[in-house]
């Protein structure tokens, strides 16, 4: 899809113009953010037990992440 058919990002598509948007969530109700950096550190994968499953978490050399269980 060429860039020149969607909307400069500040301004909204003319499909959603008319809609009344959601308001955001409250704070405590938003899902937490981290940063990678924060997770990864200096290194490029980090392992994360969920229950009782381990799962290893890569960033690859191209910056993408990859979660494996």
């Amino acid at each position: 899809m060429s860039q020149a058919s969607l909307p400069p990002a500040d301004e909204p598509a003319s499909d959603t113009a008319d809609r009344p948007r959601k308001p955001a969530p409250p704070l405590d109700k938003r899902p937490r953010r981290l940063d990678s950096g924060a997770l990864f550190g200096a290194g490029s994968e980090v392992e994360i037990i969920h229950g009782a499953a381990l799962y290893r978490l890569r960033r690859t050399a191209l910056g993408k992440l990859i979660l494996t269980k």
